[in-house]
């Protein structure tokens, strides 16, 4: 293939990357868009890995811009047509079967150059969906002997402290959710903060999934678990079911627990609309999203005594690291643990 320098093809991919998170695929949709060899891949995570839509929707998306980027390398002539609107339609596996590592490497470097600027954990998740892609080829389905992805390293990551709220900016945020869908937002809200939901979570649920004190829960890979609602969840639960419209009859809406004014089921991004209202209300920080309070239920579980096997259980890991991932020592517990030390007040003495 035809090697372009990463500079000579002007792409802003933070903003393609900002559109392409509000866009909304359906199966029909982008399979459209998708040749038959993406198809299959695609198939093969939802029908046998059990993944969900939006794991495969993002497969999807990722192995997209890195085919479009192949093909800007092998046809210079596409330099002149909009890096979105390049066809990936006659990707073939004699396409693909001569994808070198070093290509995979520049498609990272394109993406993190002047005209890219994606975050390194947008290149880590590209990263994996190639992975997978040809791991799906040498592996599964031995379309391929070489697998250009055997030596190829992921995107260092940034490690940091994940964002949560105190247990008073909780408070605070459950205070200031208002409107003419009051209830049904701080229930949501309520949800979120007790049982640490994914918003799909949240969205996925219907109203035979509430079963006296218990919720039953669809988290990823279809795999169920059953939540304990405490007090406050049966409260708010109860309270908004009180008001709640029917939804429309139509498969997609019938029976969904949260249900938009057009008696719809409340999607996505509605719900992280309602959690950015509230959270400017409550004048906190507007970077809060749904996945930061879900963080914030698994700190104030764990900061009250709950051990961490049993919040993996809560939150739906399949792997305990997962769970040690969203969790953390606040300064205060710090303070405390070096505070603990039988020393800690041991001074020298003075003659």
């Amino acid at each position: 293939m035809l090697i372009l320098p990463t500079t000579s093809y002007n792409v802003d991919f933070a903003k393609l990357e900002g559109k392409k998170r509000k866009e909304s695929y359906d199966m029909a949709d982008y399979r459209q868009e998708a040749p038959p060899i993406l198809q299959e891949f695609l198939n093969y995570h939802e029908s046998i890995l059990s993944h969900s839509a939006k794991t495969v929707d993002e497969y999807f998306l990722d192995l997209r811009s890195f085919f479009r980027y192949l093909k800007l390398r092998c046809c210079p002539e596409l330099q002149q047509t909009p890096f979105q609107e390049i066809s990936i339609l006659d990707v073939d596996l004699a396409f693909v079967s001569k994808t070198q590592l070093s290509e995979i490497y520049g498609y990272l470097t394109f993406l993190s150059g002047p005209s890219g600027k994606a975050e390194s954990s947008t290149r880590a998740r590209k990263c994996a969906a190639i992975r997978s892609f040809f791991n799906y080829l040498c592996l599964h389905t031995h379309q391929m002997e070489t697998n250009p992805t055997q030596a190829l390293n992921n995107p260092k990551l940034r490690k940091s402290l994940p964002r949560y709220l105190s247990l008073a900016e909780s408070l605070q945020l459950l205070e200031a959710v208002s409107g003419p869908n009051e209830i049904r937002d701080y229930c949501i809200l309520t949800l979120f903060l007790n049982c640490g939901l994914r918003v799909g979570e949240l969205v996925g649920l219907n109203v035979q999934d509430v079963r006296e004190d218990t919720i039953r829960v669809l988290g990823k890979g279809n795999k169920e678990r059953q939540i304990y609602l405490n007090e406050a969840c049966l409260e708010a639960i109860h309270a908004y079911l009180a008001v709640r419209q029917e939804p429309k009859e139509e498969p997609r809406h019938r029976n969904a627990l949260f249900v938009s004014r057009n008696r719809t089921r409340l999607t996505t991004r509605a719900v992280e609309n309602i959690v950015q209202k509230a959270v400017r209300t409550a004048g906190l920080d507007p970077k809060y999203s749904p996945h930061k309070l879900r963080h914030t239920a698994a700190t104030l579980m764990l900061n009250n005594g709950v051990d961490i096997r049993t919040l993996q259980d809560v939150l739906g890991h399949e792997n305990l690291g997962t769970t040690q991932i969203y969790t953390h020592v606040s300064d205060a517990n710090m303070k405390q643990a070096v505070d603990a030390n039988p020393l800690a007040h041991v001074k020298k003495e003075t003659p």
